[in-house]
């Protein structure tokens, strides 16, 4: 089952993040895809504010992964947008496994690297402030904190 929400601002963005936050789990995976600029790093920052991380959180482009180690549970963000696609020195895996939490932006790039459960969230442009987000659970655990979230 598909979920469907509409964010009007940066704002409701960053509350959903937090809202998805506090059904956290270890080794969580979430997929965000979706235009440049529709919302995906603010989703992440929303997210990293609320697992306690007071970094400054910036999309990794150029890193591929950012670390944080400071919060409630490790984050590990990507961002794989510049990534070769053949690339497997990453560690994908050993990310989904770390007991931590994985936020991949651009995650449609490497769907054979994903793992068969994870939350799928893709970011819609409406207009200059409105996003449609299509949040997909892959999962039981997943299916459960949409129905606790949404």
């Amino acid at each position: 089952m598909n979920f469907k929400f509409t964010s009007r601002s940066e704002r409701d963005t960053y509350v959903l993040a937090q809202n998805i936050e506090s059904e956290k789990f270890p080794n969580m995976v979430i997929c965000l895809d979706g235009e440049l600029g529709s919302g995906k790093t603010i989703f992440v920052k929303g997210f990293a504010k609320a697992l306690g991380i007071e970094d400054t959180i910036t999309s990794p482009t150029f890193n591929i992964v950012k670390e944080y180690q400071n919060g409630e549970l490790p984050l590990y963000h990507m961002d794989v947008y510049r990534l070769d696609d053949d690339d497997n020195s990453i560690g994908f895996k050993d990310y989904y496994k770390s007991g931590g939490i994985t936020i991949i932006e651009w995650a449609d790039i490497i769907k054979d690297k994903l793992p068969e459960n994870r939350l799928d969230v893709i970011f819609k442009v409406v207009d200059e402030n409105t996003r449609v987000l299509t949040i997909i659970p892959y999962g039981s655990e997943y299916e459960e904190l949409c129905e606790s979230v949404l």
